[in-house]
């Protein structure tokens, strides 16, 4: 059984940093992609970060680009989402992802975790 689950959401001020945790359990962890996305309500899901584990590329949006980072614990089969000099902007509920890279109709969502950014 495949199990996605994210962990680390929370409240935080403006100008703070949060890591977000993706923990996946029931597949071959390096044959997929790891995704992380956002959505707020009223609006479509949006990718933000993106790391193909068979060769490493990294992918991020515009308006993430040298403020996330996304990584791997291949040994815990989870993937993170650094996220530094957070903006009311980021504000939204964060999913991960896992698609194989071979087979895209093997996907998985996790249930999402909540981020805020306020003061």
């Amino acid at each position: 059984q495949v199990q996605v689950a994210e962990s680390g959401g929370g409240l935080v001020q403006p100008g703070g940093s949060l890591r977000l945790s993706c923990a996946t359990s029931g597949i071959t962890f390096m044959n997929y992609v790891m995704s992380w996305y956002r959505q707020v309500p009223g609006k479509e899901r949006e990718l933000v970060a993106a790391l193909t584990m068979p060769n490493g590329n990294t992918e991020y949006a515009d308006s993430v680009k040298g403020r996330f980072t996304i990584s791997s614990d291949n040994a815990k089969n989870t993937v993170y989402l650094q996220m530094t000099n957070l903006k009311p902007e980021d504000t939204a509920v964060y999913y991960c992802k896992a698609v194989h890279y071979w087979i895209a109709t093997n996907a998985y969502w996790g249930q999402g975790t909540q981020v805020i950014v306020s003061s």
